[in-house]
């Protein structure tokens, strides 16, 4: 089966991370299978193998099939799932699009890009060194830095409140409209949607 890429939203599983800053590309995993429930075909898949929950999405506006994920390895290991994910189905790093937290983004601005570092974050950092490239698509979310340095990892593994929360929310409609403009078009209009968004 031709997929035309695989989204995959990075987090931590388990009920303690659920919502918390850290896992927003799994709720923006979910917000995309809801989506496509809704307004397209979603179908859960048996992502045992890779380590993941793991479906297959239709919607209008990604124009083709792509499989999104949540790697259920822990973030630190991210790569132990994306790696043999994008094998088995014959993709390859240009076809990935990872979603994950960003500390350097404001609470609910996006971003888009390909390649680049890992600024700290595990799961890119496992991504890259399975993969054996940076070059890959990451939709970056934001979700601002803790008011007191040195508090990162507490603020990562916790959940965001009152205007943060609003903002981070109420961008995963605003990130899928990035995601929409990645695929009509490619990565100069995600870029543009993402800072439009922001």
């Amino acid at each position: 089966m031709d997929y035309k890429g695989v989204i995959v939203g990075l987090g931590n599983p388990g009920a303690k991370y659920d919502h918390t800053r850290h896992n927003c590309g799994f709720d923006f995993v979910s917000y995309l299978v809801e989506l496509a429930a809704r307004d397209g075909e979603a179908s859960q898949q048996n992502g045992g193998k890779f380590s993941c929950e793991l479906w297959r999405l239709r919607l209008p506006k990604l124009g083709g099939l792509w499989l999104a994920a949540k790697p259920q390895t822990f973030m630190n290991l991210s790569g132990q799932c994306v790696q043999p994910l994008l094998a088995w189905h014959k993709l390859k790093p240009h076809d990935l699009v990872v979603v994950h937290d960003e500390l350097d983004i404001p609470a609910g601005e996006l971003r888009f890009k390909l390649g680049g570092g890992n600024a700290g974050h595990n799961g890119l950092k496992s991504i890259t060194e399975l993969l054996g490239t940076p070059d890959f698509y990451r939709l970056r979310m934001g979700i601002g830095r803790p008011p007191h340095k040195g508090d990162v990892t507490n603020w990562v593994l916790g959940r965001p409140e009152g205007e943060d929360a609003k903002n981070i929310e109420n961008s995963m409609e605003l990130a899928a409209d990035t995601l929409f403009a990645f695929a009509d078009k490619g990565l100069d209009s995600a870029v543009r949607a993402a800072r439009k968004a922001s």
